[in-house]
């Protein structure tokens, strides 16, 4: 008995010397209550008759297959009771190789190719500062940076395709590269960023002849000697813009219906009724509205043949030029000779079939309404002879009395 209990003793030792302190106690208790079951009756078996021999041998396996079951789960249990007590540490995430890490491979592939260059000027000095665009064909802009120190630049992590350069910088002229292709993950170099130097803008605003013309002649027809009589026709812009047919009626009809110019046929109807010329009307109420209505007819065809209707077949200007300085022979010269000469449409110099023709054909249409006996071509010849030396007359009024006697002038230099 004591002998089978020492081995049932040292085999469970031996099962469990190499596990932890806590464990091999464990064991041992297990031991203990293991051998005292089974050697309870073994000892009352042995005290019926004797041991037989292959009795411990049994009983030697039995005790190793008692302690190896309880051993492997008594690890098994501190196991579990490790892994529960430890603080647990967090899984690193496993790497994906679905579909999408694929594609963001890919675009990381393709976001690898750059271009690069450097802003020079035509001298082949360095530009910084500049604004260096990658654009596409159609004007939109990808990227924008400004040129370094060197005047270097450099666009990374861009995709493949078709690109432009655009360089901006100031003082120089806005420079566009040549289109080109960037392949994936190419490192392209941008040939020749050379810039030139701007060239000087002068900003000029253009308006049409007739607008600038338009707006003379509405400055004219302000124009009045002693603030009273009229004076349209005197232009002292001398590069004044040549009118339209249009304009050139307009003013003809503004001038010759002035109110001052009509009441100046009164007076001259007045003359005329108290020298008894053109007997031929009589005389009081009735004559004087015949030598009235006369005149007024004369004035008026005179005017529009001679301002409007001539002009505009010709293209001749009707006004005169204010001359204003040089000797008292060259402005009494320039006066004279306006009345015979005039400027065209063009700028040119030419005969002034306008007053020529305009008078006589104004003296021509008199013979429809002045007497009988006045009639004929004396009647022609004179009117027109009086018509000529009316624009002489006039001319030298204009440019001899002062030009502070007329009213809204315009400074020199004024439009």
């Amino acid at each position: 008995m004591a002998l089978e209990f020492a081995i049932f003793r040292v085999e469970t030792d031996a099962c469990t010397w190499q596990e932890s302190p806590r464990s091999l106690a464990a064991a041992k208790a297990r031991a203990d209550f293991l051998g005292a079951v089974v050697s309870f009756p073994v000892y009352k078996r042995a005290s019926r008759k004797p041991p037989r021999a292959g009795l411990f041998g049994v009983l030697a396996s039995a005790l190793l297959l008692l302690c190896m079951v309880p051993t492997r789960a008594i690890a098994q249990q501190q196991m579990a009771v490790r892994e529960t007590s430890s603080p647990s540490l967090p899984h690193a995430p496993l790497a994906k190789t679905g579909p999408e890490n694929s594609a963001h491979e890919i675009s990381l592939a393709e976001e690898s190719a750059s271009v690069a260059g450097t802003v020079l000027d035509i001298s082949g000095a360095a530009v910084p500062g500049a604004e260096v665009s990658l654009s596409r064909r159609d004007g939109t802009e990808l990227h924008t940076m400004v040129s370094g120190a060197d005047g270097e630049f450099n666009f990374t992590k861009i995709h493949p395709g078709p690109y432009l350069v655009v360089v901006n910088a100031k003082g120089f002229a806005p420079f566009v590269s040549e289109e080109f292709t960037v392949a994936v993950q190419q490192a392209y170099e941008v040939p020749i960023v050379s810039l030139s130097v701007a060239t000087a803008s002068i900003e000029v605003m253009v308006r049409p002849i007739d607008l600038i013309a338009a707006e003379q002649i509405r400055a004219a027809e302000k124009q009045r000697l002693m603030g009273v009589i009229p004076n349209f026709y005197t232009s002292y812009n001398y590069d004044a813009a040549p009118l339209t047919w249009k304009q050139k009626f307009s003013l003809a009809a503004r001038g010759t219906f002035d109110p001052v110019a009509v009441i100046g046929v009164g007076f001259a109807a007045g003359i005329e009724q108290a020298n008894n010329s053109f007997p031929g009307y009589g005389q009081g109420a009735a004559g004087y509205s015949k030598r009235y209505a006369a005149k007024f007819v004369d004035g008026r065809s005179s005017d529009f043949l001679t301002h409007a209707v001539f002009p505009s077949v010709f293209h001749q200007d009707p006004r005169y030029y204010y001359q204003g300085s040089g000797t008292v022979k060259s402005r009494l010269l320039h006066a004279v000779s306006s009345a015979f000469v005039t400027r065209s449409d063009s700028g040119r110099t030419e005969p002034n079939y306008s007053y020529l023709l305009g008078d006589t054909s104004a003296a021509a249409l008199s013979n429809l309404y002045y007497p009988q006996a006045n009639r004929g071509a004396h009647l022609v010849f004179a009117n027109a002879a009086v018509g000529l030396a009316g624009r002489v007359g006039g001319n030298l009024l204009r440019e001899f009395l002062p030009k502070r006697m007329t009213t809204n002038v315009p400074a020199k230099g004024e439009q």
